[in-house]
């Protein structure tokens, strides 16, 4: 199975072995959240730094130290590993779905993977194994690509059901052109500073805003099979949706909010991504983020709340 996730974080294609059979929980019914958790109803659309809004995006959002919030540019292609043919299929198409509906363009079957989601029954034993073996595919070496050595170590010691690890590369908004050199570019001499510096000209760079922004380019997803038995594929789906097309806290405690990341802890309270949940992706895939670097969660906050108000004028009264 090593050879198929390398293959895929390599962007090529491989010969892979039929996955093993994974035991399938039934459906749960969707059953009213608990109290204590916010509904997004509950929302009073203000400017208040207070407001639930802005305390979901400050509990959730995990940008990359010192860069904006990431999210996928353009094309996605999502690739499964070890899940039985018909689960594995399910969770392709239930997140590219959720990609598509956000603007994002789905690979065809065969692309390669820049989202792999695992599942293994050896959770910790994987993931150790993959840092150690392809250890630049989850730190390129460029400035601001991921969250540092600390939270890598934490993904390879996670005790989580879910785990993930995400890449992102600031590129120019204008362009599409990475903004960053690569050590691979200047012959591994870059020592950091100015050589791990933009690389393109950047004429309408002020104080408050920018044209780079941060895309995302792979995610790594580990699922460990003995802990996640307790929900549904349809929930898992949909969590893995969560977890692949924002950057999101492992940490983030999400009890006080009706929330898809809570469903481990409460399986019987969430049947899949919420009105909360929903709102946050278009929100951040609504957003401009050419603001400066320290706006970047208020920004977001405020394109929440811009996707909130168009819908609520568009709902029957």
């Amino acid at each position: 199975m090593l050879a198929f996730v390398v293959a895929a974080l390599l962007g090529s294609s491989g010969p892979q072995s039929p996955p093993p059979a994974v035991p399938q929980t039934e459906p749960i019914q969707p059953s009213s959240a608990d109290a204590t958790s916010v509904r997004l109803e509950d929302v009073e659309v203000t400017g208040q730094r207070d407001d639930p809004v802005r305390a979901f995006v400050n509990t959730v959002a995990a940008p990359n130290r010192h860069r904006g919030i990431a999210r996928w540019d353009k094309a996605i292609c999502i690739g499964v590993a070890n899940l039985r043919p018909e689960g594995a299929q399910y969770i392709v198409d239930r997140v590219s779905t959720v990609a598509g509906d956000l603007g994002l363009t789905p690979g065809e079957p065969g692309c390669a993977p820049n989202v792999i989601i695992i599942a293994s029954t050896s959770a910790d034993a994987l993931a150790a194994e993959l840092v150690e073996e392809r250890g630049r595919a989850f730190r390129m070496g460029g400035a601001g690509m991921d969250r540092g050595r600390a939270a890598l170590d934490a993904f390879v010691n996670s005790d989580r059901p879910v785990r993930w690890w995400q890449v992102s590369m600031p590129i120019d908004s204008q362009t599409g052109a990475a903004a960053i050199r690569l050590p691979s570019e200047c012959g591994g001499s870059c020592t950091g500073g100015a050589d791990f510096g933009p690389k393109v000209r950047l004429p309408t760079s002020t104080r408050l805003s920018s044209p780079i922004v941060d895309s995302l380019i792979r995610t790594v997803i580990i699922v460990d099979l003995e802990q996640a038995r307790g929900v549904t594929v349809q929930q898992l789906a949909d969590y893995l949706a969560m977890v692949t097309l924002a950057q999101i806290d492992p940490e983030a405690d999400t009890r006080g909010f009706q929330s898809v990341l809570n469903v481990f802890e409460s399986p019987a309270a969430v049947d899949g991504l919420t009105e909360w949940d929903q709102t946050y992706l278009r929100g951040l895939y609504g957003a401009n983020r050419t603001r400066n670097i320290g706006s970047g969660l208020p920004e977001l906050s405020d394109s929440i709340r811009r996707v909130q108000a168009r819908e609520d004028a568009a709902a029957p009264q």
